[in-house]
């Protein structure tokens, strides 16, 4: 953490009054809640399957150049594969994104219902705090 972060942090609970000794804190690793998600490691091996599905494009763009002899001709496919790799990676990005963005809030949900039935006030990134608070990372349940 930046030093100046540290001070405004600081400053806040001072100015505010809050005093985090008798507040009830948790840690969570989020690290290894997102790699133990068995929706992160489908999305994962879902990815690597279209990522060979574009690398395809690119074998038979070149093995269709290869047999190509006007440059007219060489153009234009380099072009209608250019666009379809470009379009396919465009959704592939999207799609991978979107699914992404399902799966951390699914898992922002699980912490927040760990916090509330467990009464805890706060719940940090275990990478920010250097001491304190309870780790509830393996007590975080997502698919």
């Amino acid at each position: 953490m930046k030093k100046s972060s540290f001070v405004i942090i600081l400053g806040f609970f001072l100015a505010t009054g809050c005093s985090l000794a008798e507040d009830k804190v948790a840690v969570v690793d989020l690290q290894k809640i997102v790699s133990g998600s068995s929706q992160v490691k489908q999305l994962k091996q879902e990815h690597a399957k279209k990522m060979e599905e574009l690398n395809k494009i690119i074998i038979n763009a070149r093995g269709e150049i290869a047999n190509e002899t006007d440059e007219n001709k060489i153009l234009k496919i380099e072009e209608k594969y250019t666009n379809e790799f470009n379009t396919k990676k465009s959704m592939l990005e999207k799609d991978y994104n979107n699914r992404l963005t399902g799966i951390e809030k699914n898992i922002k949900e699980e912490i927040s219902k760990k916090a509330k039935n467990d009464n805890y006030d706060y719940v940090f990134a275990k990478g920010v705090v250097l001491y304190g608070g309870k780790d509830i990372t393996d007590e975080i349940h997502v698919k």
